[in-house]
């Protein structure tokens, strides 16, 4: 019998437990992936609305949300497609700090996120609320451009990114769920990386 060759074995590289399952790490690259045409929404016109069942239907314009106490977002971004981008910084608002001056009613349960393009998407009024979400306008320290949804997008980083609106211009609250975009199209309705809920009855 012919011996057995042992071949060379190099060191296996540790999976980063930041990653999570199905997931890679992108390093320098942040991919480019959405539904429509990519808007051109000057600052002089953005504006961000919430209302539905709130106290207070409330609209921002750029100036009056960067008067804001401003709130920082460290750590990572998962996208449905499998890539991931660790170790970044979004600075914005958060959203506690707009719901706080609409009053959602108490049989608010559920938002959907819109767009200035007229993308939705649907969120629990939970996984918004407690520190997980801001509305971001600055990335690793420069400006959103515009492909990666400046001059402001939502930012809800515990779930696929797809959940964190690009030219995001409000949130209108509900007692229901209702599924947004990506949602009518197959994708979860809640979309956990860690849970890989990628698409319906995951």
């Amino acid at each position: 019998m012919a011996g057995i060759t042992r071949g060379f074995v190099g060191r296996r590289r540790e999976r980063d437990p930041r990653l999570p399952p199905g997931q890679y790490d992108a390093r320098d690259e942040w991919p480019v992936l959405h539904a429509e045409a990519t808007p051109n929404i000057p600052t002089e016109r953005w504006t961000f609305t919430i209302e539905g069942l709130v106290e207070n239907t409330v609209t921002w314009n750029w100036d009056e949300i960067h008067a804001l106490p401003r709130s920082r977002y460290e750590g990572d971004i998962h996208c449905v497609t499998t890539w991931s981008k660790l170790g970044m910084t979004f600075d914005g608002v958060s959203v506690d700090t707009l719901l706080a001056a609409a009053k959602p009613q108490r049989s608010a349960t559920h938002v959907m996120a819109v767009s200035h393009t007229g993308y939705t998407t649907n969120l629990p009024l939970e996984d918004i609320t407690g520190g997980k979400a801001w509305v971001v306008w600055d990335a690793d320290g420069k400006p959103l451009s515009t492909i990666h949804g400046g001059p402001a997008r939502l930012l809800v980083p515990h779930l696929y990114f797809w959940k964190s609106a690009k030219w995001v211009s409000g949130l209108r609250l509900m007692d229901h769920d209702e599924q947004g975009f990506w949602e009518r199209n197959g994708y979860h309705d809640r979309g956990d990386p860690w849970t890989e809920q990628r698409y319906q009855g995951d």
